[in-house]
């Protein structure tokens, strides 16, 4: 299993402590306001995966975004047709891609790690989700899941891209949560890296499922892509 070559820190998490916000949307990076029908973000231009809410956001936020933008843009550039889908290219549709699962990545997560009930793992492992690409029209359908690992957090090599993760972590803590879920999503020498932030189990209803890899294999097969996390008892 080879480390990741293309290394990226996008903005998939939700700020503990805000039961009305779902865990799994996507929220400005500047201000923190989740993303709604009617608030539509935009993409960094630069490195495709930071969101904001508006440009005033956007400019507010360069200042500390730069390193890390200028740094996974020059990742992107520099994948080749070395792969055998063309690394550029496969770098955007993964990204797509996780995007549009978004909700049942972090979701997978949580479960793999088996948060809720061993909240420290969250500090020291990720899941690793191995992808195959094939040809599809939609770009949220050219994925299946070839294998599925958790892996020590210290797979992550990238100095930027651990330092955005902590940053992360730092906020996610003093708002009350216990840390930073990171799923790495890997095709070929490409990688995406999902930071979520996790709130604390008394806050979390889910119920546990050992079955997590079976369902995210059905909706990423299906192309489904409105999964919710649900609670079958009253605390999950």
């Amino acid at each position: 299993m080879a480390y990741y070559a293309q290394p990226a820190a996008a903005n998939y998490h939700t700020p503990p402590m805000q039961q009305q916000r779902q865990r799994g949307y996507r929220i400005c990076d500047t201000c923190g306001t989740t993303e709604t029908p009617s608030v539509k973000f935009r993409l960094c231009g630069g490195c495709m995966t930071t969101q904001y809410c508006s440009q005033d956001c956007q400019k507010t936020h360069w200042p500390s975004h730069k390193a890390i933008c200028q740094h996974t843009a020059a990742q992107v550039s520099k994948a080749t047709t070395a792969t055998p889908y063309g690394g550029e290219e496969l770098a955007k549709t993964l990204r797509k891609f996780t995007s549009a699962h978004t909700s049942l990545l972090g979701w997978a997560g949580f479960q793999a790690l088996q948060l809720k009930r061993v909240p420290a793992n969250v500090r020291q492992n990720a899941l690793l989700l191995e992808l195959s690409y094939h040809n599809h029209v939609e770009s949220h359908r050219r994925f299946s899941i070839a294998a599925s690992h958790i892996v020590p957090r210290t797979y992550i090599r990238d100095p930027l891209v651990i330092s955005d993760i902590q940053r992360r972590e730092e906020r996610c803590r003093h708002s009350g949560g216990i840390g930073t879920l990171v799923v790495i999503l890997q095709c070929g020498g490409v990688s995406q890296v999902m930071p979520v932030e996790v709130d604390p189990p008394s806050k979390i209803s889910w119920d546990e499922r050992e079955d997590w890899a079976t369902v995210l294999n059905h909706f990423i097969e299906s192309g489904r892509t409105d999964f919710k996390p649900i609670s079958t008892t009253a605390r999950g």
